[in-house]
């Protein structure tokens, strides 16, 4: 197939041995020559690709920053609400399910648009969120970072039951030991959500903890949006310098993309901007070249 255009916004569809996808692509405006970042944008439950795109605003930040943005589309089939199956163990593994499904569709995308493949990030709502963390833990030969809005931390649900549990914040995870370190993570959570309890936010520091990273450094800062919505920023680093984990507790907001368009659905337009900060946690990481050449090339 020949590269999208610059400026277009193509539908199509993804067959792999691990099912079906529909997808939209977005390409910036500008020269399509360069090798560009590729971001995995993952709806919540109710939403589709389109709305997604429209109430995250993504498309508008690729023209500014130049990137590609790919919006895979939960399919009634898989999920009657268009929810992302996180929940389900057959759903949480590298080589099975939805995260070899959309593995699967990013290389596809990452081949479509010539994108630069050490610089591939995965970011999500609500079960987006949970999808997005877990395809960062599946798959960290392929993603460099991710972002979580309002969603829940990997280990937390086995099953739709667990799940539910976990989002009123009463989840029940299995103590672990030492587990692989996370990619780089910025997470986003109202601490009025209604929806996914704002004690889950936490769990993304205990999964970072429980990998044993060594001494922490964490700072905070508070500040307030444009809009008026004020907002607490922790950041985790290791001894080295580098960031491992950002939390955003957005103050009165409650289930919705923080900063997003009014237009889309599950948005709160008075935050500061997620999509804006992911961007910035985002691009500022890539892939080493001898890392990328040793990435595993499995489903």
């Amino acid at each position: 197939m020949p590269r999208p255009s610059a400026g277009s916004f193509i539908n199509g569809e993804f067959q792999s041995r691990h099912g079906t996808l529909a997808y939209k692509l977005y390409t910036p405006v500008g020269s399509t020559r360069r090798r560009m970042p590729l971001v995995v944008m993952l709806h919540g439950c109710a939403q589709t690709a389109a709305d997604f795109a429209t109430g995250t605003d993504m498309n508008r930040l690729a023209d500014e920053l130049g990137f590609l943005v790919l919006y895979p589309q939960q399919s009634h089939s898989a999920n009657l609400a268009r929810c992302w199956n996180w929940h389900a163990p057959e759903h949480q593994l590298r080589g099975r399910g939805e995260p070899a499904l959309i593995a699967g569709l990013t290389r596809h995308a990452i081949a479509l648009a010539r994108a630069n493949p050490s610089r591939v990030y995965v970011a999500g709502l609500s079960a987006g969120a949970a999808a997005a963390a877990i395809m960062g833990s599946a798959y960290p030969d392929v993603f460099v970072a991710v972002g979580v809005h309002s969603g829940v931390a990997l280990g937390q649900a086995d099953s739709l039951t667990s799940a539910m549990a976990a989002m009123r914040g009463k989840g029940t995870a299995k103590p672990v030991g030492k587990t692989r370190r996370p990619l780089p993570m910025i997470v986003f959570q109202g601490d009025r959500d209604r929806v996914v309890h704002p004690s889950n936010a936490a769990e993304f520091l205990t999964s970072l903890e429980n990998s044993r990273p060594g001494q922490l450094v964490s700072q905070s800062f508070s500040g307030r949006s444009a809009k008026g919505r004020d907002f607490t920023r922790k950041v985790y680093k290791s001894s080295g310098g580098n960031v491992l984990l950002e939390v955003w507790t957005i103050h009165g907001s409650g289930h919705g993309w923080s900063g997003g368009h009014a237009a889309g659905s599950y948005t709160d337009p008075a935050g500061p901007e997620a999509s804006r900060e992911m961007l910035r946690f985002f691009l500022s990481r890539k892939r080493s070249t001898r890392l990328l050449r040793a990435a595993h090339p499995a489903a």
